[in-house]
């Protein structure tokens, strides 16, 4: 499945310096007008100078390691089959992109909050808010997972920030759909190798539902980006670096002059282990994202259009639209009024 660039410029995706933000004004220009080329030619891009530490790094990886080596019956503890709201454990081959499955097992995290069951005439994704399951003998993992979401979010509304200031909008436009009633989402994930049975599906191709997404991948490789040719291209890991793409509220709210990428994993080759932490950027669920008005609007493309995939301006409706899809032994347990007649 693997494409060989033909392009040198496919050989990496561009790479972008935050602190250049605070470097004064000419460094600043020179970031907006990367950040700008970036979001809008190709959607995803290598971001350094976001100041985690490599501390703080490793507090996270070393408790998500520990996590995997546990036993599988203190991992499956956790199945996130006993969570109505999508939280907990995954086990290999359980969860769907495009209908096939993920050769994956992963722990999905969100801000720790109580239980809400939607009430008379409230939307359904009210049930995407809920608690995390931890397991009991890891307790640094829930210190070391919970600091991750608010030390990236950080990062990530930085980020926001600057890339709307690069096309000319006022830089606060959305901060009021996030917040501290904002969904941000935490996976720690681990690709075990292939399938065995020819399949290599560590994720099927797809794009992310909310603004933007920074992914901590290990040395082994195996993302890749479709690019301008059509084709999907490998992302060279690159030390210290997150990997950020956009995802659908921004070329919705753009109408398509910042992009939404199509990307994928490619299953590690034999018994190869690879693990990677994508974080999520999301606004509140009932967030409602109103057109950006920006200077080039008008030059604007539109927003692509896929049938099997409507986009919904409400944040909670597509995001457990994805879930129901990406999670049907969790939606027949706890949804089954939502899901569609077969």
């Amino acid at each position: 499945m693997t494409n060989t660039a033909t392009n040198p410029s496919y050989d990496q995706l561009p790479l972008i310096d935050l602190s250049a933000a605070d470097r004064g004004p000419q460094a600043r220009a020179l970031l907006h007008a990367q950040l700008h080329s970036a979001a809008h030619d190709v959607g995803f891009f290598q971001l350094v100078g976001h100041g985690v530490t490599r501390a703080e790094t490793d507090a996270l990886l070393d408790a998500m390691h520990a996590f995997f080596r546990l036993p599988e019956a203190d991992r499956l503890a956790l199945d996130n089959v006993n969570s109505p709201h999508f939280r907990g454990y995954t086990r290999t081959g359980d969860e769907r992109t495009g209908g096939a499955r993920d050769w994956r097992d992963q722990l999905d995290i969100g801000a720790e909050r109580p239980a809400r069951v939607p009430g008379p005439g409230e939307p359904a994704y009210w049930w995407l808010q809920g608690p995390n399951q931890w397991p009991a003998a890891l307790p640094e993992l829930r210190t070391a997972a919970l600091h991750w979401i608010d030390r990236l979010g950080g990062v990530a509304r930085k980020l926001l920030h600057e890339l709307l200031t690069a096309i000319g909008a006022p830089a606060d436009f959305y901060d009021p759909l996030f917040g501290e009633h904002a969904h941000p989402h935490l996976k720690l994930v681990r690709y075990p190798g292939s399938a065995g049975d020819g399949t290599d599906q560590g994720v099927g191709a797809h794009k992310d539902y909310g603004f933007l997404t920074l992914l901590l991948q290990d040395g082994i490789g195996g993302l890749q980006v479709q690019r301008e040719d059509g084709l999907f291209h490998d992302v060279p890991p690159l030390p210290g670096a997150f990997v950020v793409n956009l995802g659908e509220l921004l070329e919705v709210a753009t109408n398509g002059y910042l992009v939404a990428t199509n990307h994928r994993v490619v299953s590690p080759p034999g018994a190869t282990e690879r693990f990677s932490v994508p974080f999520f950027y999301n606004p509140r669920l009932d967030a409602r994202v109103a057109p950006l008005s920006f200077p080039h609007a008008s030059t604007a493309p539109g927003v692509t259009d896929d049938p099997g995939n409507p986009l919904f301006a409400e944040y909670g409706h597509n995001e457990l639209k994805g879930k129901l899809r990406a999670h049907p032994l969790v939606a027949q347990r706890h949804h089954a009024e939502l899901l569609s007649p077969a």
